[in-house]
């Protein structure tokens, strides 16, 4: 796969790096006196010197007669330094920032790459929506691969998003310059059943010779498992057990070992590597989703490493899950992932090795970022209005628009469980009172009204159900942060509040908002989309911590429940969810009534 994310292409470089690795003409960039981590081999290399021309590495090793009159010398003075860091799938809308200031978070931590899936403000805008995000990441040094949006809708025929991608577009895609593959194919039910459109995608990508990222989110590991990968799927970030990660691996997948801001995947997957004797060139660490407050408080790639060491795998391991491991399952590690003669010069310096504490990052052989901060402050970049007007729902809310009617005094509904801190759900029944021909929430129970309101063409659908496990005893959130249509999602123990958060959404183009007994007690309006703000990372971590300490007021503390709220709509996960089409059982993706025969 062609690179076009170095500064300079190997071919136009050559020349030069091999003259500059002799001595024979001095190399612009000379770091000395490091201890290298070698991702190729997994070791420690200390007194090692690293030459730099092209923004390529020319020479690792002793590196003194690379140095010229005008070489910038860095002393390393004995720190560690590893390849950056990359992201293998990430979706940068859930920071709700745009990739501008999604870059200046993240790349004084060592990211210095990420395989971004804009599939959310793709739902929501369309290709145009991606085209956006792409001119953001212009004016940054973060490289911003793409893999373009495969699931718009993520499930078709079961919910209503504002626009759609067929293979026509993914061939159209894969002829830019950013794209290295197709975003996560999480319509795994038309890989299975052999549907045209879906393996049309896939054929589309193939051809052009890029990736296929996947979404492989059963519990599954038989004859299932195997056929997505025999499809041409390479990775897949959906592994919640040690078991699903083991066997995906053995399949030759890449299994993503997944730990953002609400998905706290790695305690368990990482057991596939701590309790066998496996090789781990196919584990990747990844991000998926995460919050700025999370990224401000915590980090980003070098928090995940952390965290991966605190589960048990050694720190030298952990780097090769965000360096070499990730560019080899992209098929870029010609140039990404390992510190080496003819790779870009991506490096990571770090003061403390067990601790992951970054100092400095280089993208390209230029210093980015020192001590937490980018060195150089970005060019401003501002989304069209067109962007900001997202928000297109028929009919005005009010509380009348939650009402649920059913006969009789008693009905067994079906009722959509939570998991905290995980991606799947459980069915549950539960018999809730009728009263007055009209069914309510039932705090004492835990269980609450939901409904999910079509937001892109005024259609006026709307979905409607039930929800338990976030502890709410009085009170309404709601969210156009919904995957993966992204419409507006209520949920709240009376009719009141919930026509209220509604409506506080609507009034501002979209966002997250918590209330209680007619108080707005917390919003984080995202105008672009209905999925971001142009504010710094530094606000917005200050607006979601705010919204945070709403929820809590009203009852709730999950870890991240606006993050755990939005999967409620996305209807490709297990067991059960809900869009505003209807109820959708998914494990045999069907429709299923809100409430059970007798």
């Amino acid at each position: 796969m062609i690179n076009h994310f170095c500064s300079s292409p190997l071919w136009e470089s050559s020349k030069t790096l091999a003259a500059a690795a002799q001595g024979n003409e001095p190399a612009q960039t000379v770091i000395l006196n490091a201890r290298l981590i070698n991702v190729c081999t997994g070791e420690i290399l200390p007194h090692t010197d690293i030459a730099i021309s092209c923004g390529r590495i020319a020479l690792v090793g002793d590196a003194k007669h690379c140095v010229g009159k005008n070489t910038v010398v860095i002393d390393a003075q004995g720190q560690y330094i590893a390849p950056g860091f990359l992201d293998g799938h990430i979706h940068v809308e859930s920071s709700m920032m745009g990739v501008g200031e999604y870059a200046r978070a993240v790349v004084p931590h060592g990211t210095t790459g990420i395989y971004m899936d804009p599939h959310e403000i793709c739902n929501v805008l369309g290709l145009d929506g991606v085209k956006c995000m792409l001119e953001d990441a212009k004016r940054t040094p973060l490289k911003a691969m793409l893999t373009t949006p495969s699931c718009v809708p993520a499930v078709p025929g079961f919910e209503d998003t504002g626009a759609s991608i067929g293979p026509a577009d993914i061939a159209e895609t894969m002829k830019w310059d950013e794209t290295v593959g197709l975003g996560e194919l999480m319509n795994f039910p038309g890989v299975l059943s052999s549907s045209d459109h879906t393996h049309g995608e896939i054929a589309e990508t193939l051809k052009a010779g890029k990736i296929i990222t996947g979404h492989y989110s059963m519990p599954e590991t038989g004859k299932g498992l195997n056929a997505y990968i025999a499809s041409g799927v390479r990775c897949c970030h959906e592994s919640t057990r040690m078991e699903d990660a083991l066997e995906k691996m053995r399949l030759g997948m890449y299994a993503m070992f997944r730990e953002g801001s609400a998905w706290h995947d790695l305690h368990e997957v990482a057991k596939s590597i701590t309790q066998h004797k496996v090789d781990t060139r196919f584990a990747v660490l990844i991000s998926d989703d995460t919050h700025p407050y999370t990224l401000m408080n915590n980090g980003h790639l070098d928090h995940i490493v952390r965290r991966a060491v605190e589960e048990g795998i050694d720190v030298v391991t952990a780097i090769q899950m965000v360096t070499i491991n990730c560019a080899q399952c992209f098929q870029m590690d010609q140039d990404l992932g390992s510190i080496a003669p003819g790779k870009c010069a991506d490096l990571v310096f770090l003061d403390d090795l067990e601790k992951v504490h970054v100092t400095k990052v280089l993208i390209d052989g230029k210093v980015v970022a020192e001590n937490g901060s980018l060195t150089e402050q970005l060019k401003p970049y501002s989304y069209p209005e067109w962007a900001t007007r997202s928000m297109h729902i028929r009919d005005a809310i009010t509380p009348e628009s939650f009402q649920i009617s059913a006969k009789g005094n008693e009905v067994t509904a079906r009722v959509i469980e939570v998991i905290p801190a995980r991606v799947g759900s459980y069915e549950r029944h539960v018999k809730l009172a009728v009263k007055n021909g009209l069914v309510e929430s039932d705090p004492l129970q835990d269980v609450l009204k939901t409904a999910v309101f079509e937001r892109h063409h005024e259609t006026g659908k709307a979905g409607f159900g039930f929800v338990k496990g976030f502890g709410i005893q009085c009170g309404a959130m709601a969210s156009t942060v919904a995957h993966d249509a992204h419409n507006l999602l209520v949920i709240g123990t009376n009719d009141e509040d919930m026509a209220l958060a509604a409506n506080t959404l609507i009034a501002c183009g979209g966002g997250m908002t918590a209330v209680q007994n007619g108080k707005v007690l917390g919003t984080v309006p995202l105008p672009i989309a209905g999925l971001m703000n142009d504010r710094s990372v530094e606000e917005m971590s200050g607006i979601v911590g705010s919204l945070g300490e709403a929820w809590k007021k009203i009852g709730c503390t999950m870890v991240s429940p606006f993050m755990t709220m939005a999967l409620i709509s996305l209807a490709c996960l297990p067991e059960l969810r809900l869009t505003d089409r209807g109820l959708v059982d998914c494990t045999t993706f069907q429709f299923v009534p809100l409430f059970l025969s007798e």
